[in-house]
């Protein structure tokens, strides 16, 4: 199953709470506090990985939960940090934030209510816990912090770009663990019964969004003979058959040259007309393209689905246009293939006369014709 595009929910690790703790050893009854403070939550990490070509895994665990850190201990000692979950991606995944949650429930409102209530460490200014066995608490004024701007429904941001193998990304950073109550020991208040609560981990909802990496797309109608092309070039068997939609999802080839140089190819699924307005099976994966140096249009000179070239041209133009007019700021070609046909030569006198500005490069996928001047062409197209 191919997968390029998955809804994940991440939450970082919460940091562990301070400890209040007291020391009592021999000769020193009163040792004074020693809490240790509590460990830091696990981060969520992304790491781009070119050994993966899909974002299968994450369709099958779509929760990305770090490890919260222990809480801090007696006599000082601090408690573990929770461990970083690194996540492995393809290279080329987008990872936008999603539109922030609806308000919380009544139910998750009466949690809140019932939780203990937390004081302010005039140090630090982070929230401390109050000891259960302690007197009154200390009177702190609780200073009143901006509400975030809410994310506009529908609307989403872009917050990495993973592009080179090894390259890694926070996703969800943990939170910061609390400090014991030897952190607030002073001179006037040398016994403190507080410490402060481990800060929660960043949360939020995130899609990943696969777009393939490769110098060359090839791009053209159903049964235009891609994959019988992708076959000719490079090692790659993707299925080819005599009927439309024979590829349900993009193929990857690898063509290599004598002198050890190599291009990237990709293969999407036939574009057929409305394919921006998500008819057929190509407009879930033109975002594969966007990234390309090269377009190739390959065009069936031959008309053996009934369509004529220029017109089959003109429509690839304009539905490449509605999808992203920038791909057609790209370098392209314009490749005739099925030049094995009677009527291709016909068709291909036409198709010059009707798009005069345009040169296609005759070939024969099947027969292996022309396949080695399109090599040349698309490495001096790629390499200039």
């Amino acid at each position: 199953m191919f997968v390029d595009e998955v809804k994940v929910h991440g939450r970082a690790g919460h940091g562990g709470k301070g400890c209040v703790a007291f020391l009592r050893e021999t000769f020193r009854p009163k040792g004074g506090p020693s809490g240790g403070n509590g460990g830091r939550g696990g981060n969520v990490i992304l790491q781009a990985d070119h050994d993966l070509n899909n974002l299968v895994a994450q369709f099958y665990t779509p929760r990305l939960i770090a490890e919260d850190g222990r809480p801090g201990l007696g006599k000082g000692m601090d408690g573990p940090a929770g461990k970083d979950l690194v996540v492995k991606v393809p290279c080329g995944t987008l990872v936008w934030r999603m539109p922030s949650a609806a308000p919380a429930s009544e139910e998750n409102a009466d949690e809140e209510e019932a939780a203990p209530a937390t004081l302010m460490s005039s140090s630090s200014k982070r929230p401390v816990l109050r000891h259960a066995g302690t007197a009154r608490a200390m009177e702190i004024n609780l200073e009143e912090e901006a509400a975030p701007q809410a994310i506009v429904e529908g609307e989403r941001e872009l917050v990495a770009d993973l592009t080179q193998h090894g390259q890694q990304f926070i996703l969800c950073k943990g939170g910061r663990g609390g400090l014991g109550n030897r952190n607030f020991a002073t001179a006037r208040r040398q016994t403190p019964r507080f410490a402060q609560p481990g800060e929660s981990g960043d949360e939020g909802d995130f899609l990943l969004e696969l777009r393939i990496i490769a110098e060359v797309g090839l791009v053209g109608y159903p049964n235009a003979g891609k994959s019988t092309l992708l076959t000719a070039i490079s090692k790659a068997r993707p299925k080819v058959a005599s009927y439309p939609f024979t590829t349900l999802h993009p193929q990857i080839g690898i063509v290599e040259f004598e002198d050890f140089t190599r291009l990237t190819v990709c293969d999407v699924p036939g574009l057929i007309e409305g394919a921006h307005r998500n008819v057929g099976l190509g407009h879930a994966f033109l975002r594969h393209i966007e990234r390309c140096k090269l377009i190739v249009l390959l065009l069936d000179m031959a008309g053996t689905d009934g369509r004529t070239p220029w017109d089959d041209y003109k429509q690839l133009l304009k539905e490449l246009e509605l999808y992203n007019p920038d791909i057609l700021k790209k370098p392209r070609l314009v490749v005739a293939n099925k030049m094995d046909e009677a009527v291709a030569e016909q068709n291909l006198k036409k198709f010059k006369r009707r798009v005069p500005k345009v040169s296609p490069l005759p070939i024969s996928a099947a027969f292996d014709e022309g396949v080695e001047k399109f090599k040349q062409v698309i490495r001096k197209a790629v390499y200039a």
